[in-house]
């Protein structure tokens, strides 16, 4: 990934990530690429002074995989703890839990994605709910 200084016609100045040299190139000459500020897709890069990194500096940097603070330690606990405790029941969550309420599955602990709608209509209808500050990891290939 690289990132570069950019600058419309109008002379609005921002910043964004390319997967490369090349794939900045194609989206300028196919006109995909726009101010955020005044929506001109005139886009040419600035001049700007590379950020390099020496080895020992890299070494150093933390992990963005780290807690950056105490919050997020706590929420990363938390999330820890939920996972090992209750069973992942995806989009299904709001029908798991009626089930589980109305006595047609067995009651266990879940934990899972709902719309804010159903969300609040199982707060009405007597479930104990609670929102989760943080989203499911998602698996990839």
């Amino acid at each position: 990934m690289i990132r570069y200084s950019l600058k419309c016609a109008a002379g609005h100045g921002f910043e964004s990530w390319f997967q490369g040299a090349e794939a900045f190139a194609s989206l300028q000459g196919a006109g995909q690429l726009a101010c955020p500020v005044c929506g001109d897709t005139k886009v040419e890069k600035e001049l700007m002074a590379p950020s390099v990194r020496s080895a020992r500096k890299q070494e150093a940097a933390p992990s963005l995989r780290d807690p950056a603070s105490e919050v997020e330690a706590a929420i990363a606990a938390l999330r820890k703890q939920i996972e090992e405790n209750s069973e992942y029941v995806g989009v299904n969550f709001a029908a798991e839990a009626r089930r589980i309420h109305a006595g047609e599955a067995p009651e266990r602990s879940i934990h899972g994605e709902a719309k804010l709608d159903d969300a609040r209509q199982l707060i009405e209808e007597g479930l104990p709910v609670a929102p989760l500050p943080f989203l499911p990891q998602r698996k990839v290939n």
